[in-house]
């Protein structure tokens, strides 16, 4: 099984550091390059657990809940990523995305590789809003 720990950890990092930051921090990009991240992650998410669906927009909740949005979308794309490795309905996702961009072989390795671009966008994310 796929272990996200990786990006559970660096998703509530994250999450938290937003939470904790002040209204100045938040108003200066902080706040909108959570919820980028925190859409992002969502779309993510909803293309492996539900493949050819239109993923829902996040709606924008408000300065200070920024950062309970990444925390939920972001661990709702581990548990996508977990379950996809797992044979779930993710597996699908997985050998559609393959045929269309002719990467990876398996389902472990194509949630691997989400994994790991899922991690390096939150860590990007972090260094770009300086929480």
């Amino acid at each position: 099984m796929l272990d996200v720990t990786s990006l559970e950890t660096a998703v509530d990092r994250l999450a938290d550091r937003l939470r904790a930051a002040p209204r100045s921090r938040l108003r200066q990009g902080a706040a909108a390059e959570g919820l980028a991240l925190a859409r992002e992650l969502a779309v993510r998410a909803r293309r492996i657990e539900c493949p050819g669906a239109e993923p829902p927009i996040m709606p924008e909740a408000g300065l200070f809940a920024v950062g309970d949005q990444v925390a939920v979308a972001g661990h709702d794309l581990a548990m996508a990523l977990r379950h996809a490795d797992a044979g779930g309905s993710g597996r699908r996702a997985d050998h559609a995305d393959r045929a269309a961009d002719g990467s990876g072989s398996g389902s472990g390795e194509a949630a691997g590789e989400r994994l790991a671009e899922a991690l390096e966008l939150v860590r990007a994310a972090g260094a770009r809003c300086g929480c």
